[in-house]
């Protein structure tokens, strides 16, 4: 799997025109080679020369944590005394273009920058992002197998197995993360829980407000857990309970939403452009009157990362292709008030869009 991904990378490296890729922390090193670094001040890279073998830069002191893959790279520990820059600029003399990891360290960029003096640089996510956007089929199953398990804990979500009345959002976020890492996740990526007037901040941090009868409660959450070589893919969904009964300025708010996010997933076909799905969510939310409320994109690419390509986006114009995987998740946000938001996460398949997460859309109204 690793090799046929570096095989890939290399004929997109060709055609851009890119030497050496050097990728750090982030998502393409676990993508690329299966070993996730761990975000230190010592610097692990994989260097990837256009026309020659991968060389794995890591600590001596974690190199016992990488399963080594011959096939795919060459492993280079280095000791305490030792400059991991000058290594990596050892591996490729002087490439005439560099392709370096989004999220690579400034510090280590700028001391390889002194080293390749001659050297054009540019992102790495030019050459990877594309690919990494479009899953395969065992990809695909990873993710649908962690939409199944967040899926399980909003049914419980909905049908109040969850206590939320008396407790704060904080230890309602809490009880989430612990459920999804006893769903099969590894890591538990957010677990946001925002009540009443909270649920108006998109991304409200949980905090020790005690959540009470008569309002909404918005859980947005998701986690990672262990796919094909054992690379973690993404969960990310977003339902909304009402305590109690809810007002009918809401229940019609909750509506508009529903049936918006019904059109964004419909409309999210291979061959569609992407900011078509978002114009199509958002003209549905618009019409109702509530377009001043929908403050954020429709959607974003999921698979390694939570967030990466495609974005559901106006001004992406990029096509859908069969095996992007992305949210569809608007939301209505009344400040001083409350806010909703519906999240799902769809495949474009090769027959139309395919829902990884199949758990009640509708409004869970509970009687507290």
């Amino acid at each position: 799997m690793f090799a046929e991904r570096l095989d890939r990378v290399r004929r997109r490296m060709a055609e851009l025109g890119v030497d050496v890729l050097v990728v750090s922390v982030g998502a393409d090193l676990p993508w690329l080679c299966g070993y996730e670094a761990m975000p230190l001040e010592r610097l692990t890279a994989l260097v990837v020369p256009r026309d020659d073998a991968a060389t794995l830069v890591v600590p001596a002191l974690e190199a016992p944590r990488v399963v080594e893959r011959p096939d795919v790279f060459r492993l280079r520990p280095w000791g305490e005394t030792e400059d991991p820059v000058a290594i990596v600029a050892e591996l490729v003399p002087e490439p005439a273009v560099a392709g370096i990891g989004d999220q690579m360290w400034s510090r280590f960029l700028i001391a390889l920058m002194q080293r390749w003096t001659r050297t054009r640089f540019r992102r790495a996510g030019e050459v990877t992002a594309p690919l990494r956007a479009v899953k395969d089929p065992d990809e695909i199953a990873a993710l649908r197998a962690a939409a199944a398990a967040v899926d399980r804990i909003a049914e419980r979500l909905r049908t109040g197995e969850i206590p939320l009345v008396g407790r704060s959002e904080a230890e309602v976020s809490a009880e989430l993360g612990r459920q999804i890492l006893a769903e099969g996740h590894h890591r538990v990526n957010f677990a946001i829980v925002a009540a009443g007037a909270n649920a108006a901040s998109p991304h409200h941090e949980p905090g020790e407000r005690i959540i009470g009868k008569g309002e909404v409660v918005l859980c947005d959450f998701g986690g990672t857990m262990a796919g094909p070589g054992g690379v973690g893919y993404c969960s990310d969904i977003t339902r909304c309970v009402w305590l109690g009964e809810p007002p009918s300025a809401f229940v019609e708010l909750y509506e508009v939403l529903q049936a918006a996010q019904a059109e964004g997933v419909k409309a999210a076909r291979a061959g569609v452009p992407a900011a078509e799905v978002d114009r199509v969510t958002r003209a549905r939310i618009d019409e109702a009157g509530y377009g001043a409320f929908f403050v954020h994109r429709t959607g974003h690419g999921i698979g390694v990362e939570a967030h990466e390509d495609p974005y559901i986006v106006e001004g992406n114009e990029e096509l859908l292709v069969a095996g992007h995987a992305f949210s569809i998740e608007p939301g209505i946000y009344v400040p001083g008030r409350w806010g909703a938001r519906l999240e799902d996460i769809v495949v474009a398949g090769p027959d139309g869009p395919d829902p990884l997460n199949r758990v009640g859309h509708e409004l869970a109204v509970l009687d507290v």
